[in-house]
């Protein structure tokens, strides 16, 4: 079969009858996109929402833990009575 017989029975078979759809196909596929749709959403709010709490919760251990300043030091006993 060369390119055009190949091209020719390929449109045949589209002009043919159009292909048999059940009928309550189209109300699954917006109810089933309608559920992934509030999925998504769902997860996008839940991951915003973890988001936040972790930044809260890294800032106020922040302010109340200071990682920044250094520590004393603890090594040299203090000197007295000289």
């Amino acid at each position: 079969m060369n390119r055009t017989e190949r091209e020719a029975a390929v449109r045949r078979i589209m002009e043919q009858t159009p292909p048999q759809v059940p009928v309550d196909l189209y109300a699954d596929v917006v109810r089933r996109g309608g559920r992934m749709l509030r999925r998504r959403t769902a997860g996008r709010r839940a991951m915003w929402l973890l988001l936040f709490a972790a930044a809260v919760a890294f800032t106020v251990w922040a302010l109340t833990v200071h990682p920044w300043a250094e520590p004393p030091s603890q090594t040299t006993p203090p000197v007295t009575d000289w």
